[in-house]
Protein backbone atom coordinates (compact mmCIF):
# COMPACT_ATOMS: atom_id res chain seq x y z
CA UNK A 1 0.00 0.00 0.00
CA UNK A 2 3.04 2.27 0.81
CA UNK A 3 4.56 1.74 -2.34
CA UNK A 4 1.31 2.17 -4.14
CA UNK A 5 0.61 5.67 -1.88
CA UNK A 6 4.08 7.31 -1.88
CA UNK A 7 5.45 6.13 -5.11
CA UNK A 8 8.26 3.58 -3.70
CA UNK A 9 9.80 1.40 -4.85
CA UNK A 10 8.54 -2.23 -4.06
CA UNK A 11 11.88 -3.90 -3.03
CA UNK A 12 13.72 -1.21 -1.21
CA UNK A 13 11.24 1.17 -0.57
CA UNK A 14 13.08 4.30 -2.26
CA UNK A 15 11.06 6.96 -3.99
CA UNK A 16 11.64 7.17 -7.35
CA UNK A 17 8.82 5.13 -9.15
CA UNK A 18 7.61 7.88 -11.60
CA UNK A 19 9.38 9.71 -14.36
CA UNK A 20 6.66 11.54 -14.72
CA UNK A 21 3.01 12.40 -13.98
CA UNK A 22 2.04 8.46 -14.91
CA UNK A 23 5.32 6.63 -16.33
CA UNK A 24 7.60 4.82 -14.47
CA UNK A 25 11.13 5.41 -14.29
CA UNK A 26 13.51 3.11 -16.34
CA UNK A 27 14.97 1.46 -13.06
CA UNK A 28 15.06 2.22 -8.98
CA UNK A 29 18.27 4.41 -8.38
CA UNK A 30 18.67 2.83 -5.41
CA UNK A 31 18.95 -0.87 -5.72
CA UNK A 32 18.80 -0.84 -9.37
CA UNK A 33 15.38 -2.87 -9.90
CA UNK A 34 14.15 -2.91 -13.37
CA UNK A 35 10.86 -1.20 -14.13
CA UNK A 36 10.40 -1.93 -17.77
CA UNK A 37 10.00 -5.24 -17.34
CA UNK A 38 6.59 -4.95 -15.52
CA UNK A 39 3.81 -4.94 -17.42
CA UNK A 40 1.09 -2.55 -16.04
CA UNK A 41 -0.03 -1.07 -19.00
CA UNK A 42 -2.97 1.13 -18.75
CA UNK A 43 -5.64 -0.77 -17.14
CA UNK A 44 -6.36 1.70 -14.20
CA UNK A 45 -7.34 4.16 -16.47
CA UNK A 46 -10.68 3.14 -17.87
CA UNK A 47 -11.58 2.13 -14.42
CA UNK A 48 -10.55 5.09 -12.50
CA UNK A 49 -12.13 7.10 -15.67
CA UNK A 50 -15.37 5.46 -14.97
CA UNK A 51 -15.69 5.78 -11.42
CA UNK A 52 -14.72 9.11 -11.01
CA UNK A 53 -16.71 10.21 -13.78
CA UNK A 54 -19.48 8.99 -12.08
CA UNK A 55 -19.13 10.69 -8.83
CA UNK A 56 -17.95 14.21 -10.83
CA UNK A 57 -21.42 13.57 -12.29
CA UNK A 58 -23.17 12.79 -8.74
CA UNK A 59 -21.84 16.09 -7.25
CA UNK A 60 -22.88 18.24 -10.77
CA UNK A 61 -26.31 16.67 -9.49
CA UNK A 62 -25.80 17.57 -6.71
CA UNK A 63 -24.89 21.08 -6.94
CA UNK A 64 -27.90 21.95 -9.61
CA UNK A 65 -30.68 20.86 -7.73
CA UNK A 66 -29.21 22.16 -4.02
CA UNK A 67 -27.51 25.14 -5.17
CA UNK A 68 -28.03 25.87 -8.82
CA UNK A 69 -24.82 28.09 -9.69
CA UNK A 70 -23.67 29.13 -13.37
CA UNK A 71 -22.30 26.84 -15.48
CA UNK A 72 -18.75 28.63 -14.94
CA UNK A 73 -18.50 27.44 -11.07
CA UNK A 74 -18.58 23.67 -12.44
CA UNK A 75 -15.86 24.39 -14.39
CA UNK A 76 -13.82 25.81 -11.61
CA UNK A 77 -14.98 23.00 -8.95
CA UNK A 78 -15.59 20.12 -10.68
CA UNK A 79 -12.45 20.40 -13.58
CA UNK A 80 -9.56 20.28 -10.91
CA UNK A 81 -11.43 17.89 -9.03
CA UNK A 82 -11.94 15.41 -11.92
CA UNK A 83 -8.30 15.74 -13.24
CA UNK A 84 -6.82 15.69 -9.78
CA UNK A 85 -8.58 12.12 -8.69
CA UNK A 86 -7.39 10.54 -12.17
CA UNK A 87 -3.82 11.54 -12.20
CA UNK A 88 -3.90 10.84 -8.37
CA UNK A 89 -5.61 6.91 -8.98
CA UNK A 90 -3.95 6.50 -11.94
CA UNK A 91 -0.37 7.08 -10.21
CA UNK A 92 -1.96 5.01 -7.27
CA UNK A 93 -3.64 2.22 -9.09
CA UNK A 94 -0.31 1.49 -11.52
CA UNK A 95 1.97 1.33 -8.53
CA UNK A 96 -0.17 -1.11 -6.65
CA UNK A 97 -0.25 -3.40 -9.81
CA UNK A 98 3.55 -2.89 -10.14
CA UNK A 99 3.59 -3.92 -6.32
CA UNK A 100 1.52 -6.97 -7.14
CA UNK A 101 3.25 -8.12 -9.95
CA UNK A 102 6.60 -7.90 -8.48
CA UNK A 103 5.48 -9.56 -5.34
CA UNK A 104 3.56 -12.46 -6.73
CA UNK A 105 7.06 -12.43 -9.01
CA UNK A 106 4.89 -12.50 -12.70
CA UNK A 107 5.58 -12.19 -15.80
CA UNK A 108 5.11 -13.20 -19.13
CA UNK A 109 3.97 -17.36 -20.01
CA UNK A 110 6.95 -18.99 -21.54
CA UNK A 111 6.53 -22.22 -22.94
CA UNK A 112 8.92 -24.89 -22.43
CA UNK A 113 11.03 -26.32 -24.87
Amino acid sequence: MAAAALGLCPRCGARGLFAGVASFAPRCKRCGLDFSRFNVGDGPAAFLTLVIGALACVIAGWMALSVDPPWWVYVITLGPFTLGLIVWGLRAGKAALLAAEYRRDAGEHRAEP
